[in-house]
Formats: structure tokens, C-alpha cells, sequence
């Protein structure tokens, strides 16, 4: 190659422009990329504002929710509220001054478990009336004195009175009944009478009169009856004996 060749090709490759590449999103991409964004922006702006109208319509504190305040003994909550499902707690307790409301649609139920998850006592209060279910039922005055008790083996009655507003009617249908106390045992009757309906009628241990002045031994007596309502047994004779052994009405 000659010397006057050389020149000639170094003003060819000066002529030429140097090639510039492009380096990012261009076109429908980029618009398209503008759009999610700004989308994303609207999304998270407006995901913010609900999130903190909820916090404002639901009370949200840092004691905690609503009518819902979490104290050092637990969980307050004042006000109406509806529990959808099974409530768990270790004491319930109302405001003081106001008492303690419980409603429901159907029934409520009180259930009482030991430690093997066994029903042991149950208190249902539903539209057919009040159930309860346990070994033992007691009813006790704000003093502490035991009104009612009721369990397997026997019923007592601890107030001084019982009284019903149309009568009390006691049934054994199946046994005997037996009415015991330590005092006297009293049948009064104001506006009626007392019957005694049975085969025998048995008046245990009652005084007897004199005996016989002939010494035979008596085995039919007459059943007297003082004025001041004791009964006591006379010797039976052609006509009343009361007479006689009137000294036992003392």
C-alpha cells in the first residue's frame, strides 16, 4: 500500500458517525409501566384510608377494642354484645350498680365439667322452664340459713313455714310416707276437715286408762279425746269409760 492510499482511508473511517445504544424502556412499555405505578400509588392511598376509618369506627386504643379494654384482671367489656360462639371465662362480673343481663333466642345453658371433660352439673333456662341437673341442690338466704336442699336420698325443707296458695298435695305412689319431728306434730284444719283414709289406723303409745276392777285383761279400748286435744285409751264397757280416766287429760 502506498503513502497517498492511507490517507484516503482514514478520512472514510472519520466520515463515519459512531453508533449509539439505547439503554431502558421506551414506547407502550414505559406507559404501561407509568400506569402500574400510579396504580399501586392509588391502591396503597386508598388501602391507608380504610385501614384507618377502620381504626376510627372500631375504637381501636391500646387497651383494645370497641366496648373491649384489656386490664390487668382481664378482659373489661361494657355495653350489648353478641358471642357467636362458645364463651370461655373464669369469672364473670358486672358494673357495679348494674346488674348482669343474659339473653338468647333459644335457651341458656350453664355446663359445669371436671377434669376428664365430664358433665357433672348443668343449668338450662329455656321456653319450657328452668332445668337443672347435679348431685345436689341447695337454696340458701343471704344470711347463710339453708332454705332448700334436694339430692338422691332426701328433700328438706329449712323455712320455719310452707305454704302454697291452693293447697299441697303429697303422693307416694310407689311407697310409704312418713312425716317425723322432734316437737309436736300438728294437723290443722280451718275451713275443712281432716280425714284419715286407710285400712288401719295405728295411735302408737298412747296413755291407757285404769284396768279392770274384775283383773281380766282388757283387749278392746275406747279412743277419748280431752279439750285440749289429747287422745288417750279407756277400758271399753257397756257405755263410754272416758269419764273415768278423765285424770289423763292433766
Amino acid at each position: 500500500m502506498t503513502q497517498e492510499q492511507c490517507p484516503q482511508r482514514n478520512n472514510v473511517q472519520s466520515t463515519e458517525k459512531p453508533q449509539v445504544y439505547k439503554v431502558g424502556i421506551y414506547g407502550w412499555r414505559k406507559r404501561c409501566l407509568y400506569f402500574f405505578v400510579l396504580l399501586l400509588m392509588i391502591l396503597i392511598v386508598v388501602n391507608l384510608a380504610l385501614t384507618i376509618w377502620i381504626l376510627k369506627v372500631m375504637n381501636f386504643t391500646i387497651d383494645g377494642m370497641g366496648h373491649l379494654r384489656i386490664t390487668e384482671r382481664g378482659l373489661k367489656l361494657e355495653g350489648d354484645s353478641e358471642f357467636l360462639q362458645p364463651l370461655y371465662a373464669k369469672e364473670i362480673q358486672s358494673r357495679p350498680g348494674s346488674p348482669l343481663f343474659l339473653q338468647s333466642s333459644k335457651n341458656v345453658s350453664v355446663n359445669i365439667l371436671n377434669e376428664k371433660k365430664q358433665l357433672v352439673s348443668q343449668l338450662i333456662a329455656g321456653s319450657h322452664g328452668v332445668h337443672a341437673r347435679g348431685k345436689m341442690l341447695e337454696v340458701k338466704s343471704s344470711a347463710g340459713k339453708l332454705l332448700f336442699s334436694a339430692d338422691d336420698h332426701e328433700v328438706v325443707v329449712g323455712a320455719e313455714r310452707l305454704r302454697a296458695p291452693k293447697g299441697v298435695k303429697i303422693e307416694a305412689d310407689a311407697g310409704d310416707f312418713q312425716a317425723t319431728c322432734r316437737s309436736d306434730l300438728r294437723l290443722e284444719s280451718k275451713d275443712g276437715e281432716i280425714s284419715l283414709d286407710a285400712r288401719k289406723i295405728k295411735l302408737l303409745r298412747l296413755p291407757e286408762g285404769k284396768a279392770s276392777p274384775s283383773g281380766t285383761r282388757q283387749t278392746v279400748f275406747e279412743v277419748c279425746v280431752c279439750p285440749n286435744g289429747k287422745l288417750f285409751l279407756s277400758q271399753a264397757g257397756t257405755g263410754s269409760t272416758c269419764q273415768i280416766s278423765s285424770n289423763l287429760c292433766l
